[in-house]
This record gives C-alpha cells, structure tokens and sequence, in this order.
C-alpha cells in the first residue's frame, strides 16, 4: 500500500504506534490517509515466510472465533494473489474448532479461484478428525511436514 498525497497535511516526525495503526516518518496524517501496515504482525496467532516459493501461512495456539477474525485479513491478503502457491501450517496449534475449518474452505476457494495451489501441513490428531469429519482431508490432504508438502510436485488440491 502506498500513501495518499495531499497538499498541506502535516507529516508524521517519529515512529508512531496508535490504536494497530503505525505511522512511519514522512506517512502523511489527518483525512482519509492509506498507512503502511503489516497486519500479520497484529496477531500471535500467524507467522508469515517464504519457503522455496510458497507463503507459508503458521497458525499458532488457539484457533477460534477470536483468532480466525485476526487472521482472516492476512489469509485473504495472500490467498488474493493470482497463481498462489500456500501452505497452510497447523504443526503448531493448540485448539482447533469450526472457525479454523471456515478458515481453510476459504483459503482453499480463494487460492482455487485465482489459478493457485493449497497445501496442508498437520499432525494433531483432533484436528486431523475435525478435517476427516468435515471431509476437508477428501479435498486437501493434509501431511506431515513441510519437506513432504514442499516435495511434493502435483497439486494438493485440483479442482473446486
């Protein structure tokens, strides 16, 4: 995101942080002003990396109606991108209840929609018969670890 230019507003003179908005020197305040933002930092619920092409998406502790509202504007963010290639994480999940399940239908509808690929990494047992339950392990099959995932050359999920 870049800043709106406006004549004569005021700039920002240090680093602010307010209210989950952070205003960088030179960000332009006052009006309805664009702020750079990284909201993958606002959550302990989400990691965010790179790993040998693919955005990995690491999900952490709880995974509940409250997380899945802190995580849903980054997932959307990444899973918006034509061609993505994601990982989703769960390795390092405590809890895991319907809204983490809503969470991955939808990373896996938007990254389908965009030409991308979604792959699964878990290995907790109740998550696992949450997926197998729901029947969303028939659509992504979940596995391991992320040098099975990352390996692995056909799509993990081929059509909607």
């Amino acid at each position: 995101m870049g800043n709106v230019l406006a004549a004569s507003w005021p700039t920002v003179p240090r680093l602010l942080s307010q209210n989950d908005v952070t205003l960088a020197p030179g960000d332009l305040v006052g009006g309805d002003v664009v702020v750079r933002d990284d909201p993958a930092s606002r959550t302990p619920h989400l990691r965010v990396h790179q790993d040998r092409g693919n955005t990995v998406l690491e999900l952490h502790g709880e995974i509940d109606i409250i997380a899945a509202l802190d995580i849903v504007p980054v997932l959307d963010e990444v899973t918006g991108r034509p061609g993505a290639q994601v990982v989703l994480d769960l390795r390092y999940i405590e809890f895991f209840d319907c809204s983490g399940l809503r969470l991955l239908y939808r990373a896996r509808r938007r990254v389908l929609a965009r030409g991308g690929r979604l792959q699964l990494v878990c290995t907790h047992p109740l998550t696992l018969r949450i997926m197998q339950v729901a029947g969303f392990d028939r659509v992504v099959t979940p596995l391991a670890g992320m040098d099975e995932v990352l390996g692995r050359h056909e799509a993990a999920s081929e059509v909607l």
